[in-house]
């Protein structure tokens, strides 16, 4: 922080390019992790990283009828998250901080406009500056806190990227009192498990951060908590730019428009997490000797959100918590017993055939309702969604009159005549071959943690 006051009065000689100083934001959250320590990734830890994603991804190849996501494995340093996740968080970010920039510049008298002139302009960077700190601040106190790219719910990485941050594994680890190896591997497990579902369905990064983005332009400024906080701030004294807060600032409107943009936004990242949730669990059952309560402890920290990410919500207004997950996870079980895992999946195919908010309170119901999602394949115009090519494990060459292995398992009678979704879409020419038992499959069970 010393560092970032030494500099203050030149940033704010130099205009950002946007509403938000983003260089102070990352050189404050960078000052910040350095007090609180950033560990480089030790070898072992790299090797441990990489091992587990691989582990994850094999794990859910019966558990999910979408394919691996993930082309590169990496661990990350809390301050590489900053990095690698920062142009997401300017395009969440920039649309609120550009109100808030908007209401400083009013504060000033119709009157009084003309005669600052180049002034008025100073006014726009204290403001981008400001904002700049203080989210600086935010994002330097979730990357202490995060567990992989994906662990709040957004696509914040690039895409294809699997990333877990090993230090914060760790110390989330011991306070659980359980095996780091399989701590590791549950977060891998997740991890991978989001590289699935926003690598293979094309709309849906753009459907969730437009969610976000249009929540968030909803989001109105209180102008009287802007007028108090600048009242505190002495531009002779940087230093006074710590003791400036700016929760209270942004409100959500209260609105029709607003109320329908807040809830599709939950409801997304509601089935989101709860597939997720789902699918890991349905992976690891047999496998994680301490599945119980590493369950319970993912769906209590994501429901509830740790402390650095209520300031980030306090900050810009954005709450990123599915606040339905369980809900939403008993509704993906209910789907997968009653149409299988490929039937499960399809819905991902397009928006509108996604639950509701409304089908939250009845899963059961959903689950047998009329549509039957089995015959989704039909409707190829429907999101172009992509199962990739996974050979006679979804389909492959082998699946259009034996099914796969999930067609027999889940489908019924019907898995023998027609096969799965996968094995009808996919199946190409070859689908009266008889496949093989999923027990000759050597990937069928890789094995657990340490074997």
């Amino acid at each position: 922080m010393q560092q970032f006051l030494a500099q203050l009065q030149q940033m704010l000689a130099a205009p950002s390019s946007g509403p938000v100083n983003w260089d102070l934001a990352r050189q404050v959250a960078v000052s910040q992790l350095a007090g609180a320590g950033d560990p480089a990734v030790s070898p072992y830890d790299r090797n441990a990283v990489e091992e587990a994603l691989r582990l994850a991804d094999l794990w859910l190849e019966p558990a999910s009828a979408l394919p691996s996501g993930i082309r590169t494995s990496v661990a990350w340093t809390r301050n590489e998250w900053i990095y690698n996740t920062l142009d997401v968080w300017r395009k969440l970010c920039d649309p609120v901080a550009g109100r808030m920039v908007t209401a400083m510049g009013d504060l000033v008298p119709e009157e009084a406009r003309a005669q600052l002139g180049p002034m008025q302009a100073m006014v726009a960077t204290l403001g981008g500056a400001l904002f700049g700190g203080q989210l600086g601040q935010a994002l330097g106190s979730l990357a202490a806190e995060v567990l992989s790219a994906g662990d709040i719910g957004l696509p914040l990485g690039p895409a294809g990227a699997a990333a877990l941050v090993p230090t914060n594994i760790n110390e989330y680890g011991k306070g659980l009192e359980l095996p780091d190896d399989e701590v590791r591997l549950y977060v891998a497990l997740r991890e991978a498990a989001h590289q699935r579902l926003f690598g293979h369905v094309p709309w849906l990064r753009g459907h969730v951060l437009g969610a976000v983005e249009t929540y968030a332009s909803g989001i109105t400024v209180n102008r009287e908590a802007i007028e108090e906080a600048m009242g505190r701030f002495d531009p002779g004294n940087p230093e006074t730019l710590q003791e400036l807060q700016l929760e209270g600032v942004f409100t959500p409107e209260d609105s029709a428009a607003q109320k329908a943009a807040l809830a599709r936004l939950e409801t997304a990242l509601a089935l989101i997490e709860g597939w997720v949730s789902h699918v890991v669990d349905g992976a690891v059952a047999g496998r994680l000797t301490e599945v119980v309560r590493l369950a319970e402890a993912f769906r209590r920290r994501r429901a509830a959100g740790g402390p650095a990410e209520q300031t980030f919500s306090a900050l810009v207004g954005l709450e990123l918590r599915p606040r339905r997950l369980r809900e939403a996870a008993a509704l993906w079980s209910a789907l997968t017993e009653h149409r299988g895992i490929s039937g499960r999946d399809a819905l991902w195919g397009h928006p509108d055939l996604l639950p509701s908010a409304d089908d939250f309170a009845d899963p059961e119901g959903y689950a047998r309702s009329s549509l039957d999602f089995g015959d989704l394949s039909d409707f190829n115009d429907l999101g172009d969604i992509d199962f990739g090519e996974r050979g006679g494990e979804h389909g492959g060459e082998h699946g259009g009159e034996r099914g796969d292995q999930r067609g027999g398992e889940h489908g019924g009678e019907r898995g023998g005549e027609r096969g799965d979704q996968r094995g009808g879409e996919h199946g190409g020419e070859h689908g009266g071959d008889p496949g093989r038992d999923p027990g000759d499959d050597p990937r069928s069970d890789p094995g657990t943690p340490g074997s």
